[in-house]
């Protein structure tokens, strides 16, 4: 796996700081103030912004600083459709496709997860998630999936992060994961199917929880909680 270049690794706390609503939906991202807050010139933090706004998490303002974007409970649900319909083909795919050393991967992440997920910080817990996911994508060996995937996935990064803030859902999620990789080792469509389904109902789910609830209180809890 290539290294991470410097824009990336600033893309990547910025990212963070979105997450945990230290830069809040609607909130500037002002150029200067940041790339002086992280010690770092402003032609890369240019271009972070630029990964971000590529990914939907910022929109840029001509002559203006650019915002941390805020998505609609209708945009992010017509985002999960689409998310839905790619992880379900992909997994269908990875079943005839992935190689035993992608679902050693796939395995790996899912193990690493489950042994992990009481002892890191929630956003760490969410990104192994979300890696999961992707490794499933990437095992379906094509890499138009892995665009379209990465490209909905990045619009729906805060939705789920916050959405899982409102689940305590780690016994279930976790079953479900297990269900997920025996689908995949077997290389049974109807197992995979049936887990990975349900695991991706829950996701809708929980954002519409989230909206409905969206202003009783904190979004971050005390402890981990799953993405989906």
């Amino acid at each position: 796996m290539p290294e991470e270049t410097l824009p990336d690794q600033i893309a990547n706390q910025l990212r963070r700081d979105i997450l945990r609503g230290k830069l809040a939906p609607g909130a500037q991202v002002k150029e200067r103030d940041n790339a002086a807050e992280m010690g770092v010139s402003r032609t890369p933090m240019r271009e972070a912004i630029r990964i971000l706004a590529k990914e939907g998490l910022v929109v840029l303002r001509p002559a203006r600083s650019p915002v941390v974007a805020q998505l609609t409970l209708d945009e992010v649900a017509d985002n999960i459709e689409v998310l839905t319909t790619l992880e379900l083909m992909s997994a269908r795919l990875a079943v005839d496709r992935a190689s035993e050393a992608q679902i050693e991967e796939i395995v790996e992440i899912q193990n690493r997860m489950e042994r992990l997920y009481d002892d890191i910080d929630m956003i760490d817990v969410f990104e192994l998630d979300m890696e999961f996911h992707k490794a499933i994508v990437r095992a379906a060996n094509n890499p138009v999936l892995v665009e379209a995937h990465g490209s909905v996935l990045s619009r729906l990064w805060r939705a789920r992060y916050l959405s899982a803030s409102r689940k305590r859902s780690r016994d279930r999620v976790l079953a479900q994961h297990n269900g997920i990789v025996e689908g995949l080792q077997t290389r049974d469509k109807a197992l995979l199917h049936g887990y990975l389904s349900n695991h991706l109902e829950h996701l809708l789910i929980n954002v519409q929880d989230f909206f409905e609830h969206a202003n009783d209180g904190p979004d971050t809890p005390a402890s981990p909680t799953s993405a989906a």
